[in-house]
């Protein structure tokens, strides 16, 4: 859910209605395994729509309200209702609609700190929502009673940092040797070689698949995409319009190569998407 405010003040978004938004840095404990934490509430009637690109969060969303509507890659139909649920990584867009009602708190995981945080294949979670009662069990629901209760946005951070900290204090580290593999990629902008990163753990290329699917929710391939992708989408929009050059830069074969990996993992052209704030 999109939230742009620290003070918790109300913001009108043109077309959409009045929403509450805040969003937190996640406390010491949390670093590295949360990007941020997110209150979401809507106080009017009206329809909220908003598309997510390709990226690498891992959100747990806890809501008090009424459900989301959500599609990947596709318009959410009327089944399509998601109310508490953790969403593993997805290579594409994902539509997002509410109406007027939605309330809820949003913890953001890098894909690391969410294996961690879940102590669950991330291949359980990818391209699909799964329900809170499933991935936390009892804990989750009292969680989310917890905070139901909670008075305001403040006292609703406090929870949920204090009940992940817990969680991520009690959980085995991730494998080396995956966190290597993920920090490459990043650090590389997702040019490396799958076959040099195996090489260098002295994997073979399908060992590697096998347990960065499992730790990350996708293989080093389609993370590398996501990464290539986040980065050109970055470049776009710091003014530099040349996207021959962008491509280039970001490790595409030419620009008709960007234009469909723009396509496939955001649902629009470069120029388009680019354009949007």
């Amino acid at each position: 859910m999109p939230a742009e405010s620290e003070d918790g003040s109300r913001h009108e978004i043109p077309g959409l209605g009045r929403v509450e938004m805040v969003r937190r840095a996640p406390g010491p404990r949390l670093r590295g395994s949360v990007t941020d934490l997110c209150f979401y509430c809507e106080t009017a009637p009206g329809r909220f729509r908003n598309v997510e690109y390709a990226s690498l969060t891992v959100p747990l969303v806890i809501s008090f309200a009424e459900p989301f509507a959500i599609g990947l890659g596709r318009e959410p139909g009327d089944n399509d209702r998601f109310a508490s649920f953790a969403a593993g990584l997805y290579a594409g867009p994902v539509v997002i609609e509410s109406f007027g009602g939605a309330c809820c708190v949003q913890v953001n995981f890098t894909p690391l700190g969410a294996r961690r945080f879940f102590g669950l294949p991330m291949s359980e979670l990818t391209d699909r929502m799964v329900g809170l009662d499933d991935v936390l069990g009892p804990e989750g629901i009292a969680l989310r009673e917890r905070l139901g209760d909670a008075s305001d946005w403040t006292a609703r951070f406090a929870i949920v940092e204090a009940f992940v900290a817990a969680r991520l204090t009690e959980a085995r580290e991730t494998q080396a040797e995956i966190a290597w593999a993920y920090d490459r990629i990043i650090v590389s902008g997702g040019r490396i070689r799958v076959s040099s990163l195996a090489d260098r753990l002295g994997w073979s290329r399908k060992h590697l698949l096998g347990k960065f699917s499992n730790a990350i929710g996708v293989g080093p391939k389609t993370l590398s995409r996501i990464v290539r992708f986040n980065r050109a989408l970055g470049l776009s929009r710091q003014d530099k319009s040349d996207w021959a050059d962008i491509a280039a830069d970001c490790g595409y074969a030419d620009q008709a190569h960007l234009v469909r990996e723009f396509r496939d993992l955001a649902g629009k052209t470069p120029t388009t998407l680019a354009a949007r704030p």
